[in-house]
Parts: C-alpha cells; sequence; structure tokens
C-alpha cells in the first residue's frame, strides 16, 4: 500500500496543478488536500473533523504552503516539529515565494526542503518528479 501524502495548499489552482503534476510524474501515492494550517494540524493530530482517522499513520511527506488562512505555514510547521510524534516528518515547503526571510524562517523552523514552484507546468511537473523520487523512493525515513 502505497503512504499518503500531505498537500497544504489554500490555492484551488495549485491544488490542480500538483494533481496535474503527480499524475504526469507517475506517483502513485494517494493526494490528501487541505485548504488551510488548523485543517492540516487537525489532519496530523487526528482532531476535528478528521478526529476518525488513525493517529499513527502518518503521510510520508508533507508539502507546505506557506501563506495559508488560520493558520500560516511558519505556525503549521513549529507545530509539526514541537510534537514528538511528527518531529521527524519529511516537511517540504513548496511555495511561489523565494523571499530570503521566508527561506531561512523556514530552514530555522526545521524544514527538510524549500522548493519554489516554478511557474512553467513542465518545469514544476520535473519538481514534483524530483521530490516524489527523493522523499517517495531514495529517502530512508525515521523509525516511529
Amino acid at each position: 500500500m502505497h503512504k499518503e501524502i500531505l498537500l497544504v495548499e489554500d490555492n484551488p489552482d495549485d491544488v490542480e496543478l500538483t494533481r496535474l503534476a503527480f499524475d504526469e510524474a507517475k506517483i502513485a501515492n494517494r493526494l490528501v488536500v487541505v485548504g488551510d494550517g488548523v485543517e492540516a494540524l487537525d489532519y496530523l493530530f487526528a482532531r476535528g473533523r478528521h478526529a476518525d482517522r488513525d493517529r499513527d499513520a502518518l503521510p510520508s511527506i508533507v508539502l507546505l504552503d506557506l501563506n495559508l488562512p488560520k493558520l500560516d505555514g511558519r505556525e503549521v510547521l513549529q507545530a509539526i516539529r514541537a510534537d514528538e510524534r511528527t518531529r521527524t516528518l519529511p516537511v517540504v515547503v513548496l511555495t511561489t515565494s523565494a523571499e530570503p526571510f521566508d527561506v531561512d524562517a523556514s530552514y530555522a523552523l526545521g524544514v527538510n526542503s524549500f522548493i519554489q514552484k516554478p511557474v512553467d507546468f513542465e518545469q514544476f511537473v520535473w519538481a514534483v518528479k524530483q521530490v516524489g523520487l527523493y522523499w517517495l523512493v531514495l529517502n530512508q525515513p525515521a523509525r516511529p
């Protein structure tokens, strides 16, 4: 069974672009999409509308946008790293920003990788393939 990918993204166009890119890259993992930072944490910690989810079934990776409603990506990342259970969960920031502050702040909070979303679809597909190959195939995750 393929583990899932948690995509935390509030822009429906970017969600669809990511779905298309994963299809094009032939990444078979199930893509779970949440639209804001609060729902991302609810999903990961199995609370709120996700309370019936298995709390121990963490995704293989979290693809995290920074500019989110309710709770921004930096706060989500901080909460992920503060919890013993999710501390080693791979988190990749996937955002349109390339601001040095955003890059530095993300790494200071413990992000595993920071990727600026390419504007060109073919470049976006290439980036998604690289993320999939590395994080879902090559990387050896920490054991719980």
